[in-house]
């Protein structure tokens, strides 16, 4: 069975669908970094041609390419549609071909370009069919890391990085969260109103991780053998 864990947003990209139609398992979960995780070094980030325009202009390509690069050993781009569109959008294309540029060279990340949905499908079903071989005996030869921590140094790194395990939090908010409150400590003790002051959450978001934060741990019966998953990789 080759499973790819996928974020929560990419739902509705289509990507998630096509790949079950592959015969692939999908299992949806909230991550804090990329968006199809295929192993314990393995993890995807796709980014459509648009967004990854605007990513170079406000400042996200680089702060998501630093955390993949933190957490996981293979982290891979992929850039999904024509890079000619690139110039009908903005009159700034050598930006645009330094950012690829960094990348590959600053950052040591592969950059797959795909034409379309499909053809990313495609690609993370090949990446992960070639990262979860299966032995002569039957055993799968890598094991998925649901979530791993990255490598992190500096505390205002570890504090973006808790935040935003939070619901709903992405990199932008994390920051936002942290300077408003000025600690990760006032965040979870917080209240759902004085959450929700803070642009872009929302009192319907800001009750839901009052909620989590709040509420009594109950392990499922059957996560056993996910609790020794988790354990085996915070040895690691």
């Amino acid at each position: 069975m080759v499973r790819v864990y996928v974020d929560e947003r990419e739902r509705t990209s289509g990507i998630p669908n096509i790949l079950k139609a592959m015969g692939l398992t999908v299992i949806f979960k909230i991550l804090s970094i990329a968006d199809y995780v295929i192993s314990e070094n393995i993890a995807i980030e796709r980014k459509r041609i648009d967004d990854f325009v605007s990513s170079v202009f406000d400042g996200r390509l680089f702060d998501q390419a630093r955390r993949l690069c933190k957490a996981y050993d293979k982290p891979i781009f992929i850039v999904e549609g024509d890079l000619n569109y690139v110039k009908r959008i903005t009159t700034k294309w050598s930006s645009i071909l330094g950012a690829l540029i960094s990348l590959a060279l600053d950052f040591n990340l592969p950059i797959i370009f795909t034409s379309d949905t499909r053809e990313t499908a495609e690609v993370i079903k090949y990446i992960a069919l070639r990262e979860q071989k299966t032995s002569k005996t039957g055993k799968k030869t890598t094991i998925i890391a649901v979530s791993k921590k990255p490598r992190l140094t500096e505390t205002h790194e570890w504090q973006e990085y808790i935040v935003q395990s939070l619901p709903y939090i992405g990199p932008k908010l994390a920051k936002r969260l942290l300077e408003y409150f000025g600690s990760v400590h006032k965040i979870f003790n917080a209240s759902v109103s004085e959450l929700a002051k803070v642009e872009g959450l929302g009192e319907k978001r800001a009750a839901e991780i009052v909620r989590i934060i709040k509420a009594q741990y109950m392990p499922h019966p059957g996560s056993k053998r996910l609790r020794k998953l988790t354990s085996f990789l915070e040895e690691k």
